[in-house]
């Protein structure tokens, strides 16, 4: 885990190392303050030896200086390097989904992936901040400390051996209960944002039904359950700081009350004043440097969850990969199915499924909900792979092309229609960024989109909002036809992505395809007879398999769930 996470320090590796430097020579710094203020006591203040007062009070100040210097660069190259390491880690993370598979995609709800790139990333940045700051800070403070102390007197400084392991097993308790905690409450946070992401999607929905209260009670539930776990876990990490003021206030008393009678008993010979001075300001620093561990250690607590749910989506492996020779041109937009097989997890929803398509074919898919037409489809430019069989375009199974040259030769409108933050045009160039605009303006007159875009002021410059919301189902349909007939795809496929246009707006479309694209094969998914009955034939769909191939006239005669939709449809069910 940990070296997956560290190939995202990256370029910033050289404050990764200054943050520690600085912190080391800060540390020094402040120990070696103790021991010249010992002599300054013992050496100046008893013997009122001025020069030596004034002298050792001028390297003090300037040490002092030093260490904030010090302290000061530690800090911001800790900064930097930490939040150099998130924006990596989210940066690698997002190049790590965009190559995910749909079925990848399907493991993770949007609402984790979320979490995990912002909550999750924080929790990480802190605490990689507090490693090359803190935790380098803590273990010198606490050597050097130890070192100087054991220097001045021995058998005192033994009592610091007595605390050390009552405070490790402290330390290690708090962390064994707190971590399991910490890694449930990641996952409420992602039930939490995907109960949020949900509402704001289907405002309008809720809205409609007046389920505000419903809305509520469902945020407040999974709120309340992370403020629970949340209070149970601080409930377990304050036991970290008595336990930090107990062992520092009882070593100082110890410390006290045995150094004094050492001076009274030795006649200052044993140990001296200023010695005495300067082992209670290393106890301070000791047992202060491990109540700082201990914040480390709550922080590395925290972070571990998020950690191990970071490493989750970078060790995911795209279940789709380009072949080791990939094959580069698609030669036409034949497409066949041989014995095609295909389900998600355990269920089968395609199952032994034959058919060929020709190159310019246009092909009409139709059946009740539920009989996979849409997972028929996306078999074709591999947003998933087949379970069994295979799929040819252009005569050669699509698992040996390189990835994106199927995909550009496929141009899919699915049903979830989306169209992103930016102007009309910017849209639309999605199918290919370096058309021009007399290109794009065609494909938009294609796609019957240039009339409405030429009605608004800023015309193809308009804005088009998050997700599309100032423009109607319709006027969203036919932006993203436009924009996959911009990629000049050697197959389109329309997955009911004219379900939302009104008929004679429809055949508009279907007529202006059939005589500007000819060449190109096209897959036609709707539930409205007429878009599919000009089609060179129309596959009827039925529980995952071909239920029969022919032209509107020949399925009228022989099949019935044909004929069952078309009586519906055009005779009102009579």
């Amino acid at each position: 885990m940990i070296k997956k996470l560290s190939k995202s320090i990256g370029e910033y590796k050289l404050p990764s190392l200054l943050a520690p430097l600085s912190v080391t020579c800060e540390v020094i710094l402040e120990v070696l303050i103790p021991f010249l203020i010992a002599n300054l006591i013992d050496y100046g203040i008893y013997e009122n030896n001025m020069d030596y007062i004034f002298k050792t009070g001028l390297i003090l100040v300037g040490m002092t200086v030093m260490s904030l210097v010090f302290g000061g660069l530690a800090g911001y190259f800790a900064a930097f390097a930490s939040t150099g390491f998130a924006k990596n880690l989210r940066k690698n993370m997002f190049y790590s989904i965009q190559g995910f598979s749909f079925e990848n995609i399907d493991k993770f709800s949007t609402g984790s992936i979320i979490t995990r790139l912002t909550t999750d990333v924080s929790n990480i940045q802190n605490s990689y901040q507090m490693i090359i700051r803190i935790a380098v800070r803590c273990p010198a403070m606490l050597v050097f400390s130890l070192i100087m102390a054991f220097n001045i007197n021995k058998k005192l400084s033994l009592v610091f051996l007595l605390f050390i392991p009552i405070i490790g097993i402290g330390l290690y308790l708090i962390t064994v209960n707190a971590h399991p905690i910490f890694k449930r409450v990641f996952k409420i946070y992602d039930k939490l944002n995907r109960v949020l992401q949900e509402n704001l999607r289907g405002i309008k929905v809720v809205k409609s039904y007046v389920r505000d209260d419903y809305e509520v009670e469902k945020f407040n539930e999974v709120s309340d359950n992370i403020y629970k776990n949340i209070k149970r876990a601080e409930k377990i990490l304050a036991f970290n700081a008595p336990l930090m003021q107990i062992s520092v206030y009882m070593c100082i008393l110890f410390i006290s009350w045995f150094g004094a009678k050492i001076i009274v008993s030795s006649g200052g010979n044993e140990l001296s004043t200023g010695q005495l001075t300067s082992l209670i300001s290393y106890t301070t620093q000791i047992l202060m440097s491990l109540m700082l561990v201990s914040m480390v250690f709550v922080m590395i607590i925290m972070s571990k969850a998020s950690a191990e749910r970071i490493v989750e989506i970078l060790d995911e492996e795209s279940m789709l990969l380009n072949p080791k020779t990939p094959i580069y041109d698609i030669k036409d937009g034949s497409i066949e199915f041989k014995n095609v097989q295909f389900g998600y997890k355990n269920t089968l929803c395609l199952k032994n499924v034959n058919l060929s398509i020709n190159s310019g074919e246009t092909v009409g898919i139709i059946g009740a909900t539920g009989s996979s037409k849409s997972t028929l489809v996306q078999l074709i430019p591999r947003l998933y792979d087949v379970k069994g069989g295979e799929v040819l375009v252009g005569g050669i199974n699509v698992n040996k092309y390189d990835l994106k040259s199927l995909r550009d030769s496929v141009s899919m409108v699915l049903q979830k229609n989306e169209l992103f933050s930016g102007t009309i045009k910017e849209n639309i160039k999605w199918g290919n960024e370096k058309a021009t605009d007399e290109e794009v303006i065609r494909v938009c007159k294609l796609a019957q989109a240039d009339s409405f875009i030429m009605e608004r002021a800023e015309g193809y410059e308009s804005p088009i909002e998050q997700g599309g919301r100032n423009v109607s189902g319709g006027q969203k349909q036919r932006l993203c036809i436009a924009r996959a007939l911009l990629k000049k795809p050697k197959i389109l496929i329309l997955d009911d992505s004219t379900s939302a246009i009104d008929t004679k707006t429809e055949s508009l479309i279907l007529k202006a395809f059939m005589e500007e694209i000819p060449d190109t094969t096209k897959i036609i998914i709707a539930q409205r007879i007429s878009s599919l009955e000009s089609a060179d034939k129309i596959i009827v769909m039925d529980k995952g398999g071909i239920d029969d191939i022919g032209t509107n006239d020949e399925l009228l005669k022989r099949n019935k769930i044909y004929k069952e939709i078309y009586d519906s449809q055009m005779k009102g069910g009579k």
